[in-house]
């Protein structure tokens, strides 16, 4: 069955040109995405020309500055669009996410120079981006990456693995982190490699159980190299820049995992008025009525934590603390949210007849991806209580 096209959400837009700019997405959701949502996903396809479609419509550098190709949008606006491309395929709306994540050091630490030659194409120009942080071995310890950049004269040689890299071997260009000095985190440099560097190979594509459009690859890194033109930052700086990507990078999840969520209470409050038991529709009974009351709110909760989150960074406050909480919120909140939409639909939202159960298998990888939700409790006690004592 193809998926429902998401029902218009009342959102708080604070000018003409972002209402404007939803109305964009909506119709590029409705005209493009949602009809084939379904299909794709179960075939494993990655739609790469809806990627394109985006860039064309100035839709992949939305939160960065116009004079280099982004699209000047508040961080409160920008995360509103990847609820709604998430609400209709979380493989796109992640999608987008992951790019401007990949983006972040480029346009935060970058040389003006560096921003001039490759954002403009980055944000753009059609190109998509990945984030190649975790390893094998180093994923919420993120500090212990063992992947090393050794430097030979102008250049710079990257070797070893990173892991769960979205996008990965798809990817135009890829922001690594990569060691290149002691131990720890001071040790760590960003670098702009791109997707066709030579010596650079990604895997097969992982098999999960959700998100099947979105390829997930090991990228190998054998002797690649890269020049010193496209180091990101200072040498032993990557780590903070990682940290600084990631606070942003958490908002972006926190948004795709309430659209997520709103696709599946959609799904459900649709199904239980159609779906008649005892003569009349199952939404009249107050068991099922009181289950879909907490569905939704949930999700008006995880969606104030976000926008909250969000003004914060946008009047340029510090935000880690509440951008932790809102990915905790909203990826648990969609976790429940589309468990409940399964049990909604009875034994039709088991099966693949209906996107229920998708959303149910999509939802559990927002608990873990970009920090899992129990390191954002540690983030947020953190916050509270000071780091713990040695």
């Amino acid at each position: 069955m193809p998926d429902r096209a998401p029902q218009p959400v009342d959102r708080q837009l604070p000018t003409e040109e972002s209402r404007d700019l939803i109305a964009l997405v909506r119709d590029v959701v409705q005209g493009e995405i949602v009809p084939r949502a379904a299909e794709e996903e179960d075939a494993g396809h990655f739609p790469r020309e809806v990627f394109s479609l985006l860039s064309e419509a100035g839709l992949l550098g939305l939160p960065y500055d116009s004079g280099l190709g982004g699209g000047d949008q508040p961080y409160e606006v920008y995360l509103q669009v990847l609820e709604e491309l998430a609400a209709a395929r979380l493989t796109v709306g992640l999608g987008v996410s992951v790019h401007t994540l990949a983006c972040h050091a480029l346009a935060g630490y970058g040389a003006k120079e560096q921003q001039t030659e490759h954002l403009p194409a980055m944000l753009g120009g059609g190109l998509l981006g990945g984030y190649c942080l975790s390893e094998p071995a180093s994923g919420s310890d993120a500090a212990s990456l063992r992947t090393r950049a050794v430097r030979d004269g102008d250049d710079w040689v990257i070797t070893g693995t990173k892991a769960w890299i979205t996008h990965g071997g798809v990817a135009d260009f890829y922001t690594v982190m990569a060691r290149t000095g002691p131990e720890g985190p001071r040790g760590v440099t960003a670098f702009l490699v791109p997707g066709d560097a030579e010596g650079l190979t990604a895997a097969a594509p992982e098999k999960k159980m959700g998100m099947k459009g979105s390829p997930t690859a090991q990228i190998h890194f054998d002797g690649v190299r890269v020049p010193d033109a496209r180091r990101i930052g200072d040498e032993g700086q990557g780590f903070t820049i990682a940290l600084s990507a990631l606070d942003s990078g958490r908002l972006g999840i926190a948004a795709c995992a309430i659209g997520v969520a709103q696709a599946a209470l959609d799904e459900a409050v649709a199904y239980a008025r159609e779906r008649r038991q005892f003569g009349r529709p199952i939404a009249d009974f107050q068991g099922l009525r009181f289950m879909l009351a907490d569905m939704a709110t949930q999700i008006e909760a995880g969606r104030s934590l976000y926008l909250a989150a969000a003004r914060l960074r946008d009047a340029g406050r510090p935000f880690s603390r509440q951008a932790a909480m809102a990915k905790l919120f909203c990826t648990d909140a969609a976790m429940k949210v589309t468990t409940d939409a399964v049990q909604v639909l009875g034994g039709y939202g088991y099966t693949a007849d209906f996107p229920a159960e998708r959303y149910m298998r999509e939802a559990k990888v927002l608990q873990i991806v970009e920090g899992t939700n129990q390191i954002q409790r540690v983030v947020i006690a953190r916050h509270l209580a000071g780091p713990e004592s040695r």
